[in-house]
This record gives C-alpha cells, sequence and structure tokens, in this order.
C-alpha cells in the first residue's frame, strides 16, 4: 500500500469505514464504531465468510448465541484459570503495557512461551522502558483478560462477557447433533461479538477490547483424522495440488516455504487438519485476494500454542502500516477438551454412539478462527493504493466486498436527468444491489470520492441517456468506459461483480 500524508485509521475514519467509540465523550480505548461505510462493508464481509464456508459441507450451518454466559462455561473451558496476558507495570506513573506484545514491537522477537520472570529480565536488560514517563518497569505479573457483570438485581449472580465466539457452539452441541439427525463431520459457525479486557489496546482494529470473531467449528469422530474421506461431499485429494505457505515451529530462521498436503502430513499433521488448512489458505487467496508474499500459516510451539490446542498454526498476514506479521486467525485443534470440560462441570453427557463400534466418545473440534474486524483491516490496508495518475486513493477491493456496489451519477442537475437517474437507481436497489447517489461536484470529483471508498462501477447518466436509454459504466481499476442499454443495468452489474462477465466485452467501450 502506498498512500500520501494519511495513515489508515485516519483514512477510516474520514470516508466513514471505523471510528473510536464515544468520541464526543473523550473516547474508549479500544472501542470501536462502524460508519456507514464501514457496515456495509462488514455486511459484505459476513456474506463472503459464510458463503465459503459454509459451503465447504452439506453439514456445516450457521448459529447465534448470547455474549453472556454464567461462570461455570469458563470454568469448564478453563479460561478462568488460563486467559492470561503477562502485565507489566510501571509503578511510577501507572502505565501497564502487555509485556511480550511490547518486547516484540522493539525487538523484533516473538516471547510468548517466556515467563513473567524472564519478561521482566528482558524488559530491564534491554532498558525497554515506560512510554509515558521513561522509568523502567519494575513488576511483570499475569492478568485475566475476562470481564465479569452482575447479573440480577441485589448483588446477583457473576457472569461473564464471552472471551471468544467459540463456546457458543461448544454449548450447543448437543441440541444442534440431534437436529440435524446425528451425523458427523457437523460443524456449527458463528459470527459475532467477544470481549477481552486487552491490557494495551492499539493499531486500530487489531487490538480491540470490543470485537468480532467469524468462526467454523467443526465436530468429529477422531479415529477418522488420518482418513481419505473427509466427508461425504470431500476427500483429502481433492487438494493435492495446492502448496501451502507455511512457517515451522522449527523453521523460523529459514524463508518461507511452500509444501505439498502430502509433506505436512509426514510432518505430522492430520489429514483432516490439513485439508481445512488448504481451505483456509484458498479463502485468504482466492476470495480476500491478499498478494501471497503478505501471507503465511505460523506454527506455534507447544509453549505458545492456546492452552487447548493439540495443532495451532496462525494465520498470518505482513501489514505494512503496523511493519510487522499480524494475527487475523488461526486454525486449531482443541480435540475433546471443550465438550469434556463442559460435560464434567454441567453434568450432562455429550459423549455420543458410534455405530460402527457401537462405543460412545466424546467428539473432537477443529476450529477454523478469524478476527473478523482484523480481517476488514487487512483487506482495507492490501487493497488500498494511491494512483499517481489521478492523484487520488483507490481502494481496489474485491467486488463482493465493496461497501457500495455502484454509484448513479446524473451528468447535470436539470430535472430530466435527476428523475431518469432516480428510476435508474430505484431498478438497481430493487434488483439488491448496493448503490449511492451523488450530484455533488463535477463527474471528476465523484468519480474520485467512488474510487476511494472502493466502488467498482460508475454509472452516468448523460444526454445519450435521455435520447436513446444508454448510460455509461466507468470501471474502478482500469478507468475504461462502456455504454450499455438501461434496461440492461442491473444484469450487467451483477454479471460483473460476481466475475460472470469481461467489462470490455459486456458493451461499447468509449475511446
Amino acid at each position: 500500500m502506498t498512500m500520501q500524508k494519511e495513515d489508515l485509521t485516519s483514512f477510516m475514519k474520514r470516508r466513514g469505514f471505523v471510528y473510536q467509540g464515544s468520541e464526543i465523550y473523550g473516547g474508549l480505548t479500544g472501542i470501536w464504531e462502524f460508519g456507514h461505510i464501514g457496515k456495509l462493508m462488514k455486511n459484505h464481509l459476513d456474506n463472503v465468510w459464510k458463503k465459503f464456508f459454509l459451503s465447504l459441507d452439506d453439514n456445516f450451518y450457521e448459529i447465534e448465541g448470547s455474549i453472556i454466559m454464567p461462570e461455570n462455561v469458563f470454568k469448564a473451558s478453563g479460561h478462568l484459570d488460563n486467559f492470561d496476558d503477562p502485565l507489566a507495570e510501571c509503578f511510577k506513573c501507572g502505565t501497564t503495557e502487555r509485556a511480550d506484545k511490547i518486547i516484540e514491537e522493539k525487538l523484533n522477537r516473538r516471547e510468548e512461551s517466556a515467563t513473567n520472570e524472564e519478561l521482566l529480565k528482558i524488559l530491564n536488560e534491554n532498558n525497554i522502558k515506560c512510554s509515558k514517563c521513561g522509568s523502567k518497569f519494575e513488576k511483570v505479573s499475569t492478568f485475566n483478560m475476562m470481564f465479569p457483570l452482575t447479573f440480577g438485581p441485589k448483588g446477583g449472580q457473576t457472569v461473564y462477557l464471552r472471551p471468544e465466539t467459540a463456546q457458543t457452539p461448544y454449548l450447543d452441541f448437543k441440541h444442534q447433533y440431534e437436529l440435524l439427525r446425528k451425523k458427523l463431520p457437523l460443524g456449527l459457525a458463528i459470527i459475532g461479538k467477544a470481549f477481552r479486557n486487552e491490557i494495551s489496546p492499539k493499531h486500530s482494529l487489531i487490538r480491540c477490547r470490543e470485537f468480532e470473531q467469524a468462526e467454523l467449528q467443526i465436530f468429529f469422530n477422531p479415529k477418522n483424522i488420518n482418513d481419505e474421506k473427509i466427508s461425504d461431499t470431500a476427500n483429502f485429494s481433492d487438494i493435492k495440488n495446492e502448496k501451502l505457505i507455511v512457517m515451522l515451529q522449527n523453521e523460523r530462521d529459514k524463508p518461507l516455504k511452500k509444501v505439498s498436503p502430502n509433506e505436512l502430513v509426514k510432518y505430522g499433521l492430520p489429514k483432516f487438519y490439513t485439508y481445512y488448512m488448504a481451505k483456509v489458505q484458498q479463502y485468504i487467496l482466492d476470495i480476500l485476494k491478499i498478494p501471497k508474499e503478505k501471507f503465511r500459516f505460523y506454527e506455534l510451539n507447544d509453549k505458545e500454542k492456546a492452552f487447548y490446542n493439540k495443532n495451532h498454526f496462525d494465520i498470518e498476514v505482513f501489514s505494512n502500516e503496523i511493519n510487522d506479521w499480524v494475527e487475523i486467525g488461526g486454525v486449531h485443534y482443541r480435540t475433546d477438551h471443550d465438550l469434556s470440560g463442559h460435560e464434567k462441570v454441567s453434568k450432562t453427557k455429550l459423549s455420543i454412539l458410534d455405530e460402527e463400534t457401537g462405543k460412545r466418545f466424546i467428539p473432537h473440534v477443529l476450529e477454523l478462527s478469524f478476527g473478523h474486524w482484523r480481517s476488514l483491516y487487512t483487506l482495507l490496508e492490501q487493497h488500498l493504493h494511491y494512483d499517481d495518475s489521478r492523484q487520488n486513493n483507490v481502494l481496489k477491493l474485491p467486488k463482493k466486498l465493496a461497501p457500495i456496489n455502484a454509484s448513479v451519477f446524473p451528468l447535470i442537475k436539470k430535472p430530466e436527468f435527476q428523475n431518469l437517474a432516480r428510476q435508474i437507481n430505484s431498478d438497481l436497489i430493487e434488483n439488491d444491489i448496493i448503490t449511492s447517489f451523488d450530484t455533488s461536484g463535477s463527474i471528476g470529483k465523484r468519480y474520485a470520492r467512488a474510487d476511494e471508498i472502493g466502488t467498482p462501477y460508475c454509472i452516468t447518466i448523460d444526454h445519450d441517456s435521455l435520447k436513446s436509454g444508454t448510460v455509461t459504466i466507468r470501471d474502478r481499476d482500469t478507468t475504461n468506459q462502456i455504454k450499455i442499454h438501461k434496461d440492461k443495468l442491473s444484469e450487467t452489474i451483477k454479471n460483473l461483480t460476481n466475475d460472470k462477465i469481461e467489462f470490455l466485452q459486456t458493451g461499447e467501450k468509449i475511446k
């Protein structure tokens, strides 16, 4: 990304994507609001994510759950005991930082597995001091990131805001499994809010206290984890030609490598796990259009990975804005950790019958987890460019993710142009095309505004529109223009958005 004199956070605010929450009262750190453009883009990201991941199997479904859960949920999941980050404290001014992250930022090295004592030693030996007052850090302690609430009047009971959306599918598994005819693999997907009391929120949507996740929890029989057959509709051989971009835990001093699925299986990853790694990579590269050189799977070792995971690869994208690799999700093999924990604490039987063996077992879980707001931030950063020839920003988002599908411009403000333009705009809306209607300024300025928020197509109603019914469509990425009849407009915009037709083959090119 190359931009002039503006960072991404400023751009997002100026163009109505994202800005700080409760801003007129000074704002809340780590809390963000989505403006009219950001909300449209987030809606499209929701739909694109669901379309891709729910289509991977005919037994994958979306559910929705509460953000408030009782304390016992998190006793069972392990979050009350283990959901911690290292808190570095400055005793002089009271400033706190997340110790491992400030070390990573200052020294460009990861220390997720270090103890609190080791982190404090690294801070002091490398003269990393409080960013506010310049004093040295005196203590690193463990800080639990859960948000407790008092539920009900007069003290009530202690409940928590969920720190991840994953617990909803685990709590709902038994009921959904019975509703869906007791078939595995079963995928329960959820897009929703989660809350973590981050020590030092920063980088806009990258580290927040309130955020959204998009997660797919896949419940399966562990005896089938290395079968060639993944499900009724998928086989391991379907991904044999993929080359997965990985950094293995014992090769961090080496360049990124591209490996085949079979190589990863020989390395020790289960076929079931590797298959879905390949699908995640397809989503990142083919749907979100993130450049290959900016993407990797990063394997965490036993000390670094989440306490519930057997296999753990982070999904990472390199951010020029932050000048570092940023985790936007992960592929996690959680074994039977979650259902076993909930069975024990809730006293509800969550094991199911294996009809082949006649024995009961607790399903294992493969989790495909995405920081949904991080994905949105990444999309904006990776696809926002400054175009020297146009002298303005151009947001070249994948067309299905653009906040607005098409903008309608009457050439001049005379009633006949305005009336026809509004008729055309109404027809597009009736056909489920998201539009904007802009009459302010010259056509050039209107094009520039549309380019900056990623609108793929601008439609101009001119004198030919009044005479013969033809309109001009301009392509965002190339600035090429064509003329087509207004009666074909809705169908054409839909086909262009879905990549079913080539732009210059759609109508008469304007030279």
